[in-house]
């Protein structure tokens, strides 16, 4: 049961990150497009997405420092690969006016049926991309 907590303590703080934002700011937690427009429209009404993003890079930062062994970890493809499904990833953010998570906890969460469909499309990608590599390797 041990192993659990943290996944626990990790899902409690985004629902609560998520929570927060929607009630304080009354802005949804979509980080995909909190980087976009702080990338595209430098402003100083985009403080608070700064501040975000300063807060999740931080929380990296501080949790590499505190638990390097978190991060201890190797990925056996090929660099084109890993460029591959970034690109493909990043497509398929913008493609789908979102990302996973900011679909499936924040669309979810308000009831969007476009974030419902684009979700159970998500994890149907995912499950066919898993069997067709397990197929071929």
């Amino acid at each position: 049961m041990e192993n659990y907590w943290m996944p626990l303590l990790g899902g409690v703080l985004i629902g609560l990150s998520s929570s927060t934002m929607l009630g304080g700011l009354g802005r949804i937690t979509g980080i995909s497009g909190i980087l976009g427009v702080s990338l595209s429209k430098p402003s100083r009404e985009n403080n608070w997405r700064y501040a975000f993003l300063a807060g999740l890079i931080g929380g990296g930062a501080l949790l590499l420092f505190l638990k390097p062994g978190y991060f201890d970890y190797s990925l056996d493809y090929p660099i084109w690969q890993i460029i591959g499904a970034g690109l493909l990833v990043g497509f398929g953010t913008r493609l789908g006016s979102g990302c996973t998570s900011g679909h499936g906890v924040c669309g979810l969460a308000r009831t969007s049926g476009r974030s419902l469909v684009a979700t159970v499309l998500f994890i149907l990608s995912g499950m066919l991309m898993v069997a067709v590599r397990g197929i071929f390797s």
